[in-house]
């Protein structure tokens, strides 16, 4: 199976980039080097793999062959029959193809939608589970713009999620916020009781949710500065110490697309000027990508990796204590364990189903006879 064409072309492929990245040419051009180099990190994990599985399998082999002389070998055999049978398992998981952006932090919009008011209050309680989530992985949450409803809600919202540690566009190997949470945009509806509520009927609402990976400076996003109206506004805010007084906020508007970006947790124009365009960069490669995958892949696009934003992802039923994921079937009655962060078991089955899918999309698994 080390042998069979997928891997010999990884091998082949991690074998060149080693030697271009070993030419002092290469690193003239810092872009491509980073691009290569984060390639030659990705096959890595394969290629390592790959000696050890081959390793693993000549000791087999020699066992086998002792045993039919010394029954004393026999054991070893078995044990060496188990290890190759871990590295292959390990072997297939990692040739399955995985998402190039996996590594990657994340920004998060929600927006408010039907059900007015309670709608901007579940807003809120979506923010919440998603940063006490955070917190729970160690990562930060930055607001980067927020406008509240009068009921202490939020019409609309955008954060930046990242994670500690090296940056994604050096360690495309890691796991990033990206790998979690891309599953969880959508429509978000809520069945329960609102404050506004005097005769205690419960109503639905729901709330939309966008996610997408924040991209590297360096990526390849054309951004003509003709095409964006820059407006500039005083920050909102409760008060304190945390809202400026001046107008540094800024909006941008992408008018080919009509993409609107703002930030204002930067304390000057310029900064925030510059967290905006990082947003409308990664903002604009998500469009792209999703436009890319529709039209080359439509008829095998993941019910997990969904584009459709506008499709209903998963219902919070208050009464009930009940959470449902509409598109693997998941539902458990621990809603309140959920919303207060403990996303991992709903996340654990999206992320199966999708790696299934992936799985099932590689074609035959990389450790059956003669692949």
């Amino acid at each position: 199976m080390t042998s069979s064409p997928g891997v010999t072309a990884l091998l082949e492929e991690h074998a060149g980039l080693e030697a271009r990245l070993a030419d002092p040419d290469v690193h003239a051009d810092q872009a491509l080097a980073r691009s290569l180099g984060r390639r030659y990190a990705a096959l890595a994990p394969v290629v390592a793999t790959v000696a050890e599985l081959r390793a693993a399998e000549a000791d087999l082999a020699d066992a086998r062959e002792l045993a039919r002389e010394d029954a004393a070998f026999a054991a070893e055999a078995t044990e060496l029959e188990a290890q190759v049978g871990t590295l292959r398992d390990r072997l297939s998981e990692q040739l399955v193809p995985r998402d190039a952006a996996d590594a990657n932090d994340v920004v998060v919009e929600v927006k408010s939608g039907e059900g007015g008011e309670e709608s901007a209050l579940f807003a809120g309680d979506l923010l919440r589970m998603y940063s006490r989530y955070a917190e729970r992985r160690g990562w930060k949450v930055e607001v980067l713009s927020a406008t509240e409803s009068d009921l202490g809600g939020y019409k609309d919202v955008t954060v930046a999620v990242t994670a500690p540690g090296n940056s994604a566009f050096d360690d495309p190997g890691r796991e990033g916020v990206w790998a979690w949470l891309k599953y969880e945009g959508g429509v978000h509806r809520v069945q329960r009781v609102p404050v506004t509520e005097s005769q205690g009927r419960i109503h639905t609402s729901a709330a939309g949710v966008l996610v997408y990976p924040e991209v590297d400076a360096a990526a390849d996003v054309e951004i003509d500065e003709k095409d964006l109206r820059v407006d500039v506004f005083r920050s909102s805010g409760k008060g304190g110490q945390g809202v400026n007084t001046t107008d540094s906020a800024v909006r941008i508007t992408h008018l080919p697309t009509g993409v609107v970006v703002s930030c204002q947790n930067e304390r000057s124009q310029l900064q925030n000027k510059a967290r905006a365009m990082d947003v409308l960069r990664s903002r604009l490669q998500a469009i792209a990508d999703e436009a890319e995958a529709a039209q080359a892949s439509a008829d095998r696009r993941s019910q997990v990796r969904t584009v459709d934003r506008s499709e209903r992802v998963r219902t919070y039923n208050y009464p009930e204590n009940r959470i449902s994921d509409h598109r693997v079937g998941y539902k458990s009655h621990d809603l309140d364990r959920v919303l207060d962060g403990d996303l991992d078991a709903v996340l654990d089955a999206l992320r199966a189903a999708d790696r299934a899918e992936r799985m099932a999309q590689t074609g035959p698994s990389a450790d059956e006879p003669g692949s």
